[in-house]
C-alpha cells in the first residue's frame, strides 16, 4: 500500500547521493527537500487513505438522525481533500436509501470537513487571514501548504474558522478569583471602512444624502465618514487593588529638588484577559456580552467591578442601562489620559508658544483632579481665562476643559479610586483598538465586506486573548458534531 511514497522517498534519497546536490548551498538544499519531501508526505497520507479504503468494512446499521435507514451501498465513492501537503483523494463506501442524502461513515472516523480544504489548511488561513491582507494570506497558505487556495477560499475558510468563537467563550470555565479580585470592564470603538452594502441603515441614508464624492480621485472633507461602520470592542480582566497616592501617578512639579520620584507604586495588573469585538453587533450589543463575561466570572456579583471609559455618553449610558438591569453596582471611572487631553488643550490657550512652564502647570492641574478636585479644577481653569481676558465661549480649549470637567465630575474620583486600588486608564482597550483594528482592518485602501471583516475582528481578539489553540481543538470538536454526529442516530 505504501509503494508509492516509498519509492519517491527513495529518489529523494538517490538525488541527494548523486554528483547535482554535492555543489548546491544548504539554502539550495533546504528548497530542494521543502518540496520533494512535501510530495513524499503527500503521498504517505495518500497511501493511508488507499489502505483505510482497501480495509473499510460494511457497517451492518446505518441510520440517520430522523431514523431512515441506508439499506444499500456504493463502494469507490471518492472526494478531494485539500491537505497541509497537497490534494488527496479519499476513497470510501457511500451508504444510500431512497430519495435521502448518501451517508460516509468513513468521513466520521476522519473528521472530514464540510468543504475542500482541511481543518490544518482552514487553521492556517485563519492566522494569516488575522495577520494580513487576505491576498497575502493566500500566498502565505500557499507556499507553506501547497494547497493551491485562492483569495476567495481564504476568506471563507477565516469566516468558517471564527464561527464557533462566542459560544466558545460560553463554555469556557472562567479562572477562580477571590470576593476581593477587582473585575474591570471596558469598551471603546473604533471606525472599519465598509463596502456600501454593508453599512448600517443610519450611515447608508447620510451618505446618500451627502450625494456623490466632489472629487474625482479622492475623499473630501466628511466624505469618508459615510464609508465606516463601527467596530465595537470590550474587554474584561481581573486585577488586583493596588492603593496608590496622587504622587504615585503625577509627580510634584514644586517639589524641592525635582524628578520624578523613583519609588512610585505602580497600579493594578491585568490578568486573565478577555478581548470581544464586532463590526456586525451595535454598540449595546457588545456592551451587553462583555456584562455576560464579566457574570459568567462573578455569578454573585460578589467582587468590585469597575468600568473604564474614555467619557463617551453613549458608553456611560449602555454601562448604566446594564448594570441597572443586571442589578450590579458598577463604579464608572473615566481615563486620566483623556482628562489630561483637556488640560492640555486650555494649557496652550493660556501660555504662549515654547512656554516651559506648561507642563508644570498641566501636573498641578492634573493633581489636583486625581486629589478629587476635577470642580475645584474647572474653577481655577476659568478663573485664569478671565484674568488673561478670554470671556466664556471664546476660547474652544479653555470652554471644552471647563465643561468635561464639570459635567464629568461623578466619574472623576479618581481620590475614591487611588484609595480603593482602582485601575484609572484605559490602556487595555486602547491599545485592543489599534492592535485588533488600527492593525489590520484599517490598512490603506482597505474596503471589507462585513462577513470577512467580523470573521478577522474575532481572529484577532481571540489569538489576543492566547485561547487560538483551545479554540481551535474545541471547534474541531464542533465541526465533527455538525458534519458527522448530527446526522446519525445516536444509540445509547
Amino acid at each position: 500500500m505504501f509503494a508509492a511514497s516509498t519509492g519517491l522517498f527513495e529518489h529523494v534519497k538517490a538525488d541527494l547521493a548523486g554528483p547535482g546536490t554535492a555543489v548546491m548551498t544548504h539554502s539550495q538544499l533546504e528548497d530542494m527537500l521543502g518540496l520533494a519531501m512535501r510530495e513524499v508526505t503527500r503521498s504517505l497520507f495518500q497511501d493511508h487513505l488507499r489502505l483505510r479504503a482497501f480495509t473499510e468494512v460494511r457497517v451492518a446499521d446505518v441510520v440517520d438522525a430522523r431514523g431512515v435507514e441506508r439499506t444499500r451501498i456504493e463502494r469507490g465513492r471518492t472526494r478531494i481533500l485539500g491537505t497541509v501537503f497537497g490534494k488527496v483523494t479519499a476513497t470510501r463506501i457511500a451508504y444510500r436509501g431512497s430519495g435521502v442524502a448518501d451517508l460516509h461513515p468513513a468521513d466520521a472516523v476522519l473528521n472530514m470537513p464540510g468543504g475542500m480544504y482541511s481543518h490544518g489548511v482552514a487553521k492556517l488561513a485563519a492566522i494569516e487571514a488575522a495577520r494580513g491582507s487576505f491576498a497575502e494570506a493566500a500566498q502565505r497558505v500557499n507556499a507553506l501548504t501547497g494547497a493551491g487556495v485562492g483569495y476567495r477560499q481564504v476568506l471563507e475558510l477565516a469566516v468558517g474558522a471564527a464561527g464557533d468563537i462566542d459560544a466558545f467563550y460560553d463554555a469556557l470555565v472562567p479562572v477562580p478569583c477571590t470576593d476581593t479580585t477587582l473585575q474591570v470592564l471596558s469598551v471603546d470603538g473604533k471606525g472599519v471602512v465598509i463596502r456600501p452594502e454593508a453599512l448600517r441603515e443610519a450611515t447608508a441614508k447620510a451618505a446618500a444624502t451627502k450625494g456623490g464624492n466632489k472629487l474625482d480621485k479622492r475623499l473630501s472633507s466628511g466624505e469618508k465618514n459615510g464609508r465606516k461602520r463601527m467596530a465595537t470592542l470590550g474587554t474584561v480582566y481581573d486585577a488586583e487593588p493596588a492603593v496608590r497616592d496622587v504622587d504615585d501617578v503625577i509627580a510634584d512639579p514644586d517639589r524641592a529638588g525635582g524628578g520624578d520620584d523613583p519609588e512610585r507604586r505602580k497600579g493594578p495588573k491585568a490578568r486573565s484577559k478577555w478581548l470581544c469585538g464586532s463590526v456586525n453587533d451595535t454598540a449595546a450589543e457588545v456592551v451587553a456580552a462583555v456584562f455576560d463575561q464579566a457574570e459568567h466570572r462573578d455569578p454573585e456579583h460578589a467582587r468590585t467591578w469597575v468600568a473604564l471609559v474614555d467619557g463617551a455618553p453613549h458608553q456611560i449610558d449602555l454601562i448604566n442601562e446594564q448594570s441597572a438591569a443586571r442589578g450590579i453596582g458598577v463604579h464608572i471611572v473615566i481615563d486620566i489620559i483623556h482628562v489630561l487631553e483637556y488640560l492640555w488643550g486650555a494649557a496652550h490657550a493660556l501660555h504662549e508658544t515654547g512656554d516651559k512652564t506648561i507642563e508644570a502647570w498641566v501636573a498641578r492641574a492634573g493633581r489636583t483632579i486625581l486629589a478629587g478636585g476635577a470642580v475645584q479644577a474647572a474653577e481655577r481653569i476659568r478663573g485664569a481665562a478671565m484674568a488673561a481676558g478670554i470671556a466664556v465661549g471664546k476660547n474652544k480649549g479653555i470652554d471644552d476643559a471647563v465643561a468635561y470637567l464639570t459635567n464629568k465630575a461623578e466619574y472623576l474620583r479618581y481620590d475614591t479610586a487611588l484609595a480603593a486600588g482602582w485601575p484609572i486608564a484605559t490602556g487595555i482597550i486602547e491599545g485592543a483598538c489599534r492592535h485588533l483594528v488600527k492593525d489590520r482592518l484599517d490598512i490603506t485602501g482597505a474596503r471589507w465586506g462585513l462577513a470577512g471583516a467580523e470573521a478577522v475582528l474575532k481572529l484577532r481578539a481571540l489569538r489576543s486573548n492566547g485561547d487560538f489553540d483551545a479554540y481551535w481543538a474545541w471547534h474541531e470538536e464542533q465541526e465533527f458534531i455538525r458534519n458527522h454526529q448530527a446526522r446519525y442516530r445516536l444509540t445509547a
